[in-house]
């Protein structure tokens, strides 16, 4: 049973390494005082490059840079991130990187189409309780991650994923008149 799910949970996370994802999504940020929250947005990602819309903003990460640009302030911020914060910023990479310290679970979905990975720190000190991704048994796809933190609970879900083929821009051009605001050391 474990090299079953170490078979599809490697699988999945080479999908993620060679093929580019694209969806749109709705976060859900629910907590036990207060009423969820929901956030839509759209991804397409490739490893660790991505691009994401939320918020009236448009993000991107092209292995070096991220962008952050706001159409509302017409204002693009370039930085360097650190492994945490794209760790941060990509649950499926958070996955990736947190499955060598979790003991990792399988369960088939009722659906009989989906399967359940769980993946349940071995130390509570990496700050979650547990994650939990869906995934398409017949093509390995994800279709939800959800992130217990103490109280708090993250609910990602893709409408309609799908890898893609063809080339992606994986930075944001500034117009000429955009404010760039370089913060790149």
């Amino acid at each position: 049973m474990l090299l079953t799910i170490l078979t599809i949970l490697s699988s999945f996370l080479t999908n993620l390494e060679t093929k580019t994802l694209q969806s749109d999504f709705t976060i859900t940020v629910a907590e036990e005082v207060n009423a969820p929250m929901n956030y839509p947005g759209s991804l397409t990602m490739k490893g660790q490059l991505f691009r994401l819309s939320m918020f009236n903003i448009e993000a991107a990460y092209d292995g070096k840079t991220m962008y952050m640009y706001s159409p509302e302030t017409d204002e693009l911020t370039l930085t360097n991130p650190t492994e945490q914060e794209l760790l941060e910023s990509n649950p499926l990479l958070y996955a990736k990187a947190i499955v060598p310290v979790c003991n990792v679970t399988e369960k088939a979905a009722n659906d009989g189409a989906t399967t359940l990975i769980t993946l349940s720190p071995k130390d509570q000190s990496i700050g979650i309780n547990r994650f939990t991704l869906r995934v398409r048994n017949s093509d390995l796809m994800p279709l939800q991650v959800e992130i217990k933190e103490g109280k708090k609970n993250t609910t990602l879900k893709f409408k309609e994923p799908k890898y893609i083929t063809g080339a992606q821009k994986w930075e944001i051009t500034p117009e000429k008149d955009t404010f760039v605001n370089d913060m790149r050391l």
